[in-house]
């Protein structure tokens, strides 16, 4: 067994409380902001905005370090018609027979449908896919520790990323996804997490009307005290 390389911690600031507090505030006041849209404008976003985003995405936390992500990202206008065409297929068999009732209950205050016109207006596209395992220089595999939770968590920075640098997202996941396998070549050990649809929004563009839930109801603290 190999022993850890281990080397200092550099460049982590340690900030006086005051700062931090600000700086959480500013922050979540930030991604508040945060709102998932379906009308894009074809308005084009420079690659090299997009590249930063996913070197950001490329810092999460995985199991072992893995790394287990790909992310591919497209601008192509003929592929993206490609991927729009498969996943609106696909849309229509989960609308038409897939679905329960209970889910397009839950589907219902978000108006969505098997159309999906965003796949090709948006300016960009990223598949994310999740690797089982990867491949040394001299062909072995290597196995991938949590990939799930992996890509997660880094596909989180993504969206943050993006937003952050003044784009809008949309998380699309049509069921199954494996076009995005053909589609974009790639192998069959890496499994498509989700379609990160990445743009400005449209003129007028409209969201649902729907709320977030409150730090009570997704949080608690134990033991349970007042804030000083």
């Amino acid at each position: 067994m190999k022993k850890p390389d281990l080397v200092p911690l550099e460049n982590f600031a340690s900030l006086p409380q005051e700062e931090m507090l600000q700086r959480s505030r500013q922050f979540y006041a930030e991604l508040a902001r945060r709102r998932s849209i379906r009308e894009f404008s074809d308005r084009p976003v420079p690659r090299s905005l997009i590249e930063n985003c996913l070197k950001a995405a490329g810092t999460a936390p995985s199991g072992a370090n893995m790394q287990p992500w790909q992310f591919v990202a497209v601008s192509d206008k003929a592929v993206k018609r490609k991927i729009r065409m498969a996943a609106e297929d696909e849309e229509r068999h989960f609308y038409a027979h897939r679905a329960s009732s209970e889910w397009l209950e839950a589907l219902a205050p978000l108006g969505t449908d098997s159309n999906k016109p965003f796949l090709d207006v948006a300016p960009w596209l990223i598949a994310v896919f999740a690797q089982k395992y990867g491949r040394l220089p001299d062909g072995r595999k290597v196995k991938h520790y949590y990939p799930v939770e992996s890509v997660g968590l880094a596909t989180g920075i993504l969206i943050t990323a993006l937003h952050h640098a003044g784009l809008a997202t949309l998380t699309h996941t049509p069921s199954p996804m494996k076009f995005l396998n053909k589609i974009l070549d790639r192998p069959d050990h890496e499994r498509p997490f989700l379609l990160l649809v990445a743009g400005y929004p449209a003129d007028g563009c409209m969201v649902p009307n729907i709320g977030r839930k409150s730090l009570q109801e997704f949080a608690s603290f134990l033991p349970e005290q007042n804030e000083e």
